[in-house]
């Protein structure tokens, strides 16, 4: 049986680009995501270019069960795959006491605990197997507080830290995990999100998915820890960590006004 890769919220961005890296490489692939029709569209592109069998799942991770059907799925097409990319998520750029519940509710249970459920699920094989990487997309917003957006930092904080914690549990069990904390990038997220322009996104200019993707790929494959893609990104997750908490949030505070 050949290499398999599960990959959520394929149907662009860094799920996407993660897809043809996988491609490129090899890698069987199952592709997650809400949008069936540009799933197809993508498979078809992929199994021509590269050789590789690609598999279409759509559905909503931010529904109940949807980690258990994945979960299944790809256990139908390859009971141990070696690699899954947990990358499906949403913001919401707003007052926490102004949003919507419905939507909050939902961003928490697509961001975490699908994430987590997914993380779950896939590692019992991979231990079994002895062999096996994990890619958690998390922001370089897991390390701050983010006033006007709160809620989304909230749970790329929660990403960040259940992958830290993992990483050391799985020590010498040749399974890895990996946190890849990108900043502003091109994927439609500002859009979804519905973020005015703001002093953050003048600051740190959005990059391109495709980088960001290639830096994060680089970093699951090394079975790197974390990965904070761009200098002046690196910079700012080190620099934060080092100012009063207080001062922080009112920085960013000021920056997302």
């Amino acid at each position: 049986m050949g290499m398999t890769a599960v990959v959520t919220g394929a149907s662009g961005g860094f799920g996407y680009e993660f897809a043809k890296l996988l491609a490129r490489d090899g890698y069987d692939l199952v592709l997650v995501a809400r949008s069936g029709d540009k799933l197809k569209k993508i498979a078809d592109h992929l199994s021509r270019r590269f050789g590789v069998t690609v598999y279409v799942f759509e559905k909503d991770l931010s529904e109940k069960d949807a980690a258990e059907e994945v979960f299944s799925f790809a256990a139908e097409k390859d009971p141990s795959p070696e690699i899954l990319i947990n990358n499906a998520g949403f913001g919401d750029y707003g007052s926490f006491a102004d949003g919507d519940y419905e939507k909050l509710t939902q961003m928490v249970d697509l961001n975490d605990r699908t994430l987590m459920q997914l993380t779950h699920l896939f590692l019992q094989p991979m231990i079994a197997s002895g062999k096996g990487r994990i890619l958690n997309v998390a922001s370089i917003a897991s390390f701050m507080p983010g006033p006007n957006m709160a809620l989304y930092y909230a749970t790329k904080a929660f990403v960040l830290s259940l992958t830290e914690g993992l990483a050391e549990e799985l020590r010498g069990t040749g399974v890895t995990v990996t946190a890849l904390c990108p900043g502003p990038t091109d994927t439609g997220f500002v859009k979804r999100a519905n973020m005015p322009g703001s002093r953050f996104s003048d600051i740190f200019r959005f990059t391109k998915p495709s980088g960001v993707a290639r830096a994060g790929y680089g970093a699951l494959m090394k079975g790197k820890t974390i990965e904070v893609p761009g200098a002046l990104n690196y910079l700012a997750s080190a620099g934060v960590r080092l100012l009063p908490r207080g001062l922080v949030r009112r920085i960013v505070y000021r920056f997302q006004k």
